[in-house]
């Protein structure tokens, strides 16, 4: 059996800036348009020409993709004609071949969001795309709020789809610009718009997350018989987000019936750099990635009850609906309090350790790991630093330096633009061998570095002798803090989570009434995991 082609239009330049707190420079949608056409979608929408000095420098120097670019703005404004509206000629002169244009398909928005007549926005529409196809470009029409307005006058907002389509529209979207139209209404308009004679394969679907089913929706347009979804990498957007790409593709191509009736341009390897992929995104705009993300998020295969490590050990597919390896991520067994042998053993292997079930260690481990969380430690995320703990008692941890002394201070200054700062200073003291060596760290809040625990970390990792080499790719890349008693018995504990050059992120974590000590034994164990898997030897 033959199977529908999907397309895959991505907007995370355009709809995805519109999430709260993100701004992309022009560097940064160059990256991140690379990132999509690696990954194979069908199109790119790079922003609103004209609307922003961002936007319009990105069209003023392209990127050669291999996907379709596309440039997005909005219908004909009333009163004028198509050809002497500057909206619609900034948006062809951005040259691109594909244009995707927003209209009204609510009556309520047209006449009291657009003060205009049902009729005169339905000529807006079909002169605004006929423009476009007169131009040689690939037309869309993005029909907003069409859900809402389906329900609230479904012959009007069905008349503007066939305006659209009329005037020469490859696309037509059905937007659920609000976000508030579930999977089964979804479904049930899309089969009515194509039963009232707009194909199937000229229908694109638009969903926002704000009852979190923004992928579902997607998924049940697609099932009613829609072939382009739009949606956007982590599914940013505004509000809530738009339909989760880094959900739906491997869902997609990897999940019955999808992978069976349906095809996409994603290119073959592609999805397995999927989770590298999001990960970098939240790398350009400085935030956390979600631990809990569908097939990318950090937590997507941890298992962490010893009933569920211990089948995993069996038959992975006892617990995990795919392969992670599939969409580059991998599993993790976590160690906790809740943890059985089962977990252990497994995060053993996964370490590379192997241990023979029956080894008197193993108790010590566990009894040390449940010790240490009644004493406010957590190893459910903190990977590295169970790892360490296991190999201590195993005696398999080499000792790198020992750490003589060091020191933190904090003094605010004035500084050239005569404003006041804090100014952090960090001296550590390693002993490496014979040798001491002794390491100064500055760190200023203005500047790009802040923070005693930057200065302590910058110390620390400043001049470690013959382990200098193996450690320069490192960087910290979060950093929690959380207090985990309240009163005068409060205890911090400080998880960080470090990565190298190699693409490698683990979690280490520090447990102090001091947030400096906790901070800096949670450095500690990031270097010596870092050395351990780097198989440094002593010196």
């Amino acid at each position: 059996m033959s199977r529908t082609r999907l397309f895959l239009y991505d907007t995370t330049l355009r709809d995805g800036q519109q999430t709260q707190g993100v701004q992309f420079s022009t560097a940064e949608k160059l990256q991140i348009a690379a990132m999509l056409d690696e990954l194979g979608v069908d199109y790119i929408e790079g922003g609103w020409p004209g609307a922003n000095p961002t936007d319009s420098e990105f069209f003023d120097h392209p990127p050669q993709l291999r996907a379709r670019l596309a440039a997005f703005g909005m219908t004909k404004r009333a009163g004028r004609s198509a050809a002497n509206d500057e909206v619609l000629a900034a948006v062809l002169n951005a040259g691109t071949g594909t244009v995707c244009l927003v209209g009204k398909t609510h009556d309520f928005h047209v006449t009291t969001a657009l003060g205009i007549s049902l009729e005169e926005n339905l000529r807006n529409i079909s002169e605004s795309v006929a423009h476009l196809v007169a131009a040689g470009r690939e037309a869309l029409f993005d029909a907003e709020h069409f859900f809402d307005g389906w329900k609230a006058n479904p012959s009007y907002a069905l008349e503007c789809l066939q305006a659209a389509l009329a005037a020469g529209a490859r696309w037509i979207v059905l937007c659920d610009t609000n976000g508030g139209t579930l999977p089964s209404e979804i479904a049930a308009i899309t089969r009515a718009v194509i039963e009232s004679g707009i194909p199937g394969a000229r229908l694109g679907i638009h969903t926002h997350n704000d009852t979190e089913t923004a992928v579902a929706g997607a998924l049940a347009a697609v099932e009613a018989g829609a072939c382009q979804i739009q949606g956007t990498l982590n599914g940013l957007g505004e509000r809530c987000g738009n339909a989760n790409l880094t959900a739906l593709i491997p869902t997609l191509l990897l999940k019955e019936p999808w992978c069976s009736r349906y095809e996409t341009a994603i290119r073959p390897g592609a999805l397995a750099g999927l989770t590298r992929i999001s990960r970098r995104l939240d790398e350009i705009l400085n935030r956390v990635p979600q631990r809990a993300a569908a097939y990318v998020g950090a937590s997507a295969f941890a298992h962490k009850a010893g009933l569920h490590a211990s089948a995993i050990l069996k038959d992975p597919a006892t617990y995990e609906h795919v392969d992670p390896a599939q969409v580059g991520n991998s599993r993790i067994i976590p160690m906790s309090n809740q943890a059985g042998q089962s977990n252990l053993r497994a995060r053993l292997v996964e370490a590379g350790i192997r241990v023979a079930p029956n080894d008197p260690a193993l108790a010590r481990i566990l009894d040390r790991i449940k010790q240490r969380e009644d004493r406010g430690y957590s190893y459910d995320t903190a990977q590295a630093s169970f790892e360490l703990i296991a190999r201590e008692e195993l005696g398999l941890l080499p000792r790198f330096f020992e750490v003589k002394r060091y020191r933190v201070t904090i003094e605010r200054r004035k500084n050239k633009y005569d404003q006041t700062v804090s100014l952090s200073e960090a001296v550590v003291v390693v002993k490496i061998g014979d040798h001491k060596m002794l390491s100064v760290s500055e760190s200023m809040e203005d500047g790009g570095d802040r923070g005693p625990v930057n200065a302590l970390a910058k110390a620390l990792a400043k001049d470690l002798g013959p382990y200098q080499a193996l450690i320069d790719d490192m960087r910290l890349v979060d950093f929690k803090v959380r207090i985990t008693q309240g009163g005068t018995e409060a205890v911090t504990r400080v998880i960080i989570d470090s990565e190298d050059g190699q693409g490698r992120r683990w979690a280490t974590v520090g447990v102090s009434a001091n947030i400096v000590d906790a901070s800096f034994e949670a450095l500690l164990d990031a270097i010596n995991w870092k050395l351990v898997r780097d198989g440094a030897q002593p010196a």
